[in-house]
């Protein structure tokens, strides 16, 4: 019997495996006291372990779901990535809400872009939904605008 030769969908890489820094900057950013607030620009990163923690305020921006550049003189100075960019990428949840921003029109914003009608109508109103209850819809088609909520 023969093998075909399947394409086979990529791996994801995690963003750490994307970012160069050292093992000083990884350690920090595992125990400093961060707080992370998602703001349209990117990530706001406040380092609570500081006396004075908003002088120690930097923004993190998200490009492609990496955290590409940090306002602090530390992402400037030296090579590698600072230890605001490592401490958002080693945190899953913030990195994924800050790739995913909810925009006015009930859609998500993403990194590569506003997402399309299409894509955020992809149940029609026909078409039966494996996660909608009966007599209540699920979030995403709530979200995509497919099914109201009743009243």
């Amino acid at each position: 019997m023969s093998k075909t030769n399947l394409p086979q969908a990529a791996e994801p890489t995690h963003p750490l495996s994307r970012l160069a820094f050292t093992k000083r900057v990884a350690k920090r950013a595992q125990y400093e006291a961060f707080e992370f607030t998602i703001v349209p620009e990117g990530v706001r990163v406040r380092n609570g372990s500081h006396a004075n923690p908003e002088e120690h305020e930097y923004l993190v921006t998200i490009d492609e779901g990496l955290p590409q550049t940090c306002t602090c003189p530390a992402d400037a100075r030296f090579d590698g990535a600072c230890k605001h960019r490592v401490g958002v990428a080693i945190r899953a949840p913030i990195l994924d809400a800050a790739n995913r921003q909810v925009v006015a029109d009930g859609g998500v914003e993403t990194a590569a872009g506003r997402a399309s009608q299409e894509e955020r109508q992809s149940v029609d109103e026909d078409d039966e939904c494996e996660e909608c209850l009966e007599e209540f819809p699920c979030w995403e088609c709530v979200r995509t605008g497919a099914r109201a909520l009743p009243e």
